[in-house]
């Protein structure tokens, strides 16, 4: 299997061996207010997380303020059902001029900032900003005159792949090469809100590894944080989870994000996984070696003499290590002690 070079967003290694940047996603979930916004991007700081990401965009940008069935979510939906997509993105888009506010609190606080834009002029607010990579949405993976102009800048592109096909794939990595990206990552998704972790699908990330040789990582919105460490366990070096301060809270996303201590949890755990990577190997390792000596051996387990026979009252299987090994008892039962042997001392050869 092919293994992707790492890449460098803001300072830090993103790639096979390294710890998994976890990336916090507010979204919607400042509820309208610019001071949860801050105290959102404060909690995250206090979790282990390295970036935090907004979305960029206003709804006149995003859609259009129209009410046929195509601008409304389906009523059984279990979050939005029946919601128009102007009037939901209008409630849930972050106003561009608290970006900067954002960026400055976060980074003041030693977290990578970033985004996703949803239109050219997205771009140009986050580039007045010096963002260090750019997140492409899910659905705006098949936009790719965005994706070009996202890449035209240089910058480290993190591709979202949730709904694609391969091919829509291999076109979107394709224009993100042609616009001048060299450094990308693709994060695997399931792009329903909640996900359920059946749908999960983790061995596709091996397989994006292996086609498009580049780091991968997991956008997840499933509840909890098993799928990210089993997706860790399978490759990924990077793990997107939406975070809200309680779920309890409301919000538009706030059903499939995690509190900052479920956060905490989350980089603990997908971090104890990457340590457990490593390869295949048998035999005692360094750590083991107390507990190898507590291996099972032949022992003599009361005083003989001399002459004496031996048999399953003075010779039995035991622990410690240091002794012959348990299966030869039925070659030295009946054999004879060729001295005196005090009681726990290991059998070996020359005392038969």
């Amino acid at each position: 299997m092919r293994i992707p070079d790492a890449i460098e967003i803001d300072g830090h290694r993103i790639g096979p061996g390294e710890r998994p940047f976890v990336i916090a996603e507010v979204s919607g979930n400042h509820n309208g207010s610019l001071d949860r916004a801050l105290e959102i991007v404060d909690a995250i700081a206090g979790t282990g997380a390295q970036a935090v990401k907004f979305q960029t965009y206003r709804a006149d940008t995003i859609t259009i303020d129209a009410d046929g069935p195509a601008f409304r979510i389906r009523d059984d939906h279990g979050l939005w059902g029946g919601r128009n997509l102007y009037q939901l993105y209008e409630q849930a888009h972050t106003p561009w001029e608290w970006h900067e506010p954002l960026f400055a609190r976060a980074r003041s606080l030693g977290l990578v900032p970033f985004s996703s834009p949803f239109d050219p002029t997205a771009v140009d607010l986050l580039e007045s900003l010096d963002a260090p990579a750019y997140k492409v949405a899910s659905a705006e993976l098949v936009d790719l005159p965005l994706i070009r102009r996202m890449a035209a800048t240089g910058k480290p592109l993190v591709m979202s792949t949730g709904m694609a096909t391969l091919a829509e794939i291999d076109a979107a990595v394709a224009a993100a090469r042609e616009g001048g990206a060299s450094e990308i990552v693709l994060l695997a998704c399931t792009a329903s809100y909640p996900a359920d972790p059946v749908d999960a699908n983790l061995q596709t990330i091996p397989a994006l590894r292996e086609a498009f040789g580049v780091p991968v990582g997991l956008s997840d919105h499933t509840p909890g944080i098993g799928v990210p460490v089993a997706a860790v366990a399978l490759g990924a070096v990077a793990i997107e989870k939406h975070v809200t301060l309680q779920r309890a809270d409301g919000g538009v996303d706030s059903d499939f994000s995690l509190e900052p201590h479920e956060l905490a949890a989350l980089c603990t755990e997908t971090d104890v996984a990457r340590r457990a990577l490593g390869p295949a190997r048998f035999g005692p390792r360094e750590s083991e070696r107390d507990t190898l000596a507590l291996r099972r051996s032949l022992y003599v387990v009361t005083d003989v003499a001399a002459g004496e026979k031996v048999t399953e009252q003075n010779v039995r299987s035991i622990r410690p290590a240091g002794g012959l090994p348990t299966d030869t008892i039925t070659t030295v039962l009946g054999r004879t002690f060729t001295r005196d042997v005090a009681r726990g001392t290991p059998l070996t050869w020359d005392l038969v």
